[in-house]
């Protein structure tokens, strides 16, 4: 039996989950999987193409995962054009299949990327016009395959994208408050925060309840893939009756939570969004809702002896405060007077972007995660929440440097 062949792959992420993927990929179980170091925004591993299938299937970290087809150096868009024209397009994929070409850059020293897309393409489908067929069409909306290229100030990457769609779009999302957290972040900071599912889980701003969903999705053992489809089902070289398997043995993984998973928020209508968001994921089971206060809430479950409780949140941005006529800058204040005295025993994880939130809220944080929620750089604040500490006293508060033109999604 031959060993099969070993692609180099690389699956990007938010900045800052860079750690906690690699910790994802290397507990799938693969023998064949090896893990390398993390570099910014993303983890390049080494991988079979049952490898492949299997991280788009049960990674919930990553954004995507690329197939590295070469590297060359670049000066010229027309250097990208010839490393494009070079490659085995029709190996993966023939000419009736419609394309589409993406260009990300760093210090690339080419003036026009939207030029270097093109130049691509034109690669691309010279490929197959040199071989007698039909130039592929480019659907810019809906393609069959998707490529890009990465552009450094040396050379060009060229990938082929197996994931399609990105992966933090799992297929339940159908509407949202605002903009939303995106799912892969939320997985990402439970993982940060140390949740696990045999610990208590609250998130009191639960907002479209993206991370109760995540962590109930944890619990139940659903993976993030079984409801979307994948680019590589539509290239050739995957095994499809592998494949068939290995989702029928992720949906025979299902199982109820084993412990409580809560969420609540101000707004009755995020409420109702979450439920609906959690019944279309399939976990509506798996987690208790509430419409209220984060001001008013109390720890909604007791741990068992030696057991652990989180409350996991993303709390709102100060125009979102606004809105429902508090002053912004006595929010992180307030809400640290409430973990502080109604949490006692409870580890909490804040997602916020002000850098110096911690001072706000009045809290020590075990630990200070630089995590990017899109563009917007932000903190997760860890806490283990103690006995003992004094309350502060109002004229205390220190105000919070937010920007109300700035925004946190939600």
């Amino acid at each position: 039996m031959s060993t099969p062949h070993q692609y180099t792959l690389f699956l990007p992420c938010p900045r800052g989950l860079e750690p906690a993927l690699a910790d994802e990929l290397r507990g799938l179980g693969s023998s064949t999987l090896r893990v390398l170091d993390p570099v910014p925004s993303g983890v390049p591993v080494r991988g079979t193409l049952d490898d492949v299938m299997r991280m788009n299937l049960y990674s919930r970290i990553p954004s995507r995962v690329l197939l590295n087809l070469a590297a060359a150096p670049v000066a010229h868009a027309d250097d990208v054009y010839r490393l494009a024209l070079k490659q085995p397009w029709s190996t993966w994929f023939d000419a009736s299949r419609t394309i589409r070409v993406d260009v990300t850059a760093e210090h690339s020293p080419l003036e026009s990327l939207h030029f270097a897309a093109l130049r691509a393409k034109d690669g691309v489908c010279d490929h197959f016009r040199l071989r007698g067929q039909e130039r592929p069409d480019v659907d810019r909306e809906h393609p069959d395959v998707r490529i890009h290229v990465h552009l450094s100030a040396t050379q060009a990457l060229l990938y082929l994208d197996t994931s399609g769609e990105p992966l933090f779009k799992r297929g339940w999302r159908t509407a949202h408050g605002g903009a939303p957290l995106k799912e892969n972040m939320a997985a990402g900071l439970l993982r940060l925060a140390g949740w696990t599912p045999q610990s208590l889980l609250f998130d009191p701003m639960c907002g479209a309840g993206t991370i109760a969903i995540e962590a109930a999705c944890v619990a139940c053992q659903v993976a993030p893939g079984l409801q979307r489809a994948f680019g590589f089902e539509r290239l050739a070289g995957f095994d499809q009756e592998a494949w068939r398997a290995m989702r029928a043995e992720a949906q025979a993984l299902r199982c109820p939570p084993p412990f409580p998973i809560m969420a609540s928020d101000i707004d009755p209508r995020m409420v109702q969004l979450a439920q609906e968001n959690a019944r279309r994921a399939g976990v509506e089971n798996a987690i208790t809702f509430g419409q209220a206060d984060v001001m008013d809430a109390t720890a909604p479950a007791t741990p068992l002896p030696g057991q652990a409780a989180y409350l996991v949140a993303n709390p709102p941005y100060s125009e979102r405060i606004e809105a429902k006529g508090r002053a912004s800058d006595d929010f992180l204040p307030r809400l640290g007077d409430v973990l502080k005295q109604r949490f006692t025993g409870w580890n909490a994880a804040l997602l916020l972007a002000d850098l110096q939130g911690d001072r706000a809220l009045r809290l020590k944080p075990a630990r200070r995660h630089v995590v990017y929620n899109g563009p917007i750089e932000c903190r997760l604040f860890t806490f283990s929440l103690v006995a003992g500490r004094p309350q502060r006293k109002p004229a205390e508060h220190p105000a919070v440097n937010q920007s109300a033109a700035e925004r946190l999604p939600r």
